[in-house]
């Protein structure tokens, strides 16, 4: 999707619910020595700021980093590492998020189609050791399936601009199941009135996903009303995770 920027939606109430859960993930695989490769489909730019004219014009930050005080843990103490490196008004998107967990050996590999979120996201995270691919999502994941390290994790992230995309989602897991078994996949999604997710959960039911939903009010009185993640191949420990990610929406 090349008209989506994250940077109007970044720190709204469902980036904490996603990123709460991937750095508990990614948290509990980094446990052991063993190497792991993170793979992202739709990276986006990795930082924001939440000052910028972008953030400020939806107001959805307010609502969510904005209001929420994070628990101690793994996505607290990127926000705040991010903080201290870049300043108060910063806020970390799923790829430095990663960065802030995954080790040296870890690998990460990050498709981002945009022109604009490519060049940025090579900005922020070239620098740090991330490979930063201009190409379709799921092609590119796929192309680099299986990854070495085998074990990791994939971040699944699309816009859902196009209607069509939450059976896309689901066929590109289905596929990338087949094609790199030991993946753990994390499948984002909104909620929203028209229940358009449910395509995508159905597509998913193969593979007997740990889902997670929240609902919210970001004042809008239209659009998203709720976050969700598939947890496909979920790592030992992932309900805990997810209950601890719920815990925010009490």
């Amino acid at each position: 999707m090349l008209s989506y920027q994250h940077g109007y939606h970044a720190g709204n109430p469902a980036d904490l619910h996603k990123h709460m859960i991937l750095a508990g993930l990614l948290a509990r695989l980094t446990r052991k020595p063993r190497a792991i490769s993170y793979l992202e489909t739709h990276a986006g730019r990795g930082l924001y700021d939440l000052s910028a004219p972008e953030a400020l014009k939806t107001g959805e930050a307010a609502t969510g980093i904005g209001r929420v005080a994070l628990p101690d843990g793994p996505l607290k103490d990127a926000v705040d590492t991010v903080r201290d490196r870049h300043g108060p008004s910063a806020y970390p998107g799923s790829p430095m998020i990663a960065r802030q967990i995954l080790r040296p050996d870890d690998r990460i590999a990050l498709m981002e189609l945009h022109p604009a979120e490519n060049a940025a996201l090579k900005r922020a995270l070239g620098p740090l050791g991330a490979e930063v691919h201009r190409r379709d999502g799921y092609e590119g994941v796929l192309a680099l399936s299986p990854p070495r390290p085998r074990k990791g994790l994939v971040l699944v992230d699309p816009s859902y601009e196009i209607k069509s995309e939450y059976e896309s989602a689901a066929a590109f897991a289905l596929k990338l199941v087949r094609k790199w078994p030991e993946a753990s996949l994390a499948i984002w999604y909104p909620i929203l009135p028209e229940a358009r997710h449910t395509a995508l959960l159905a597509g998913l039911r193969p593979l007997r996903p740990l889902v997670s939903e929240v609902g919210f009010d970001m004042g809008k009185g239209r659009g998203m009303t709720g976050s969700g993640m598939a947890l496909v191949n979920a790592p030992f420990g992932s309900r805990e995770i997810v209950a601890a990610a719920e815990t925010l929406f009490d």
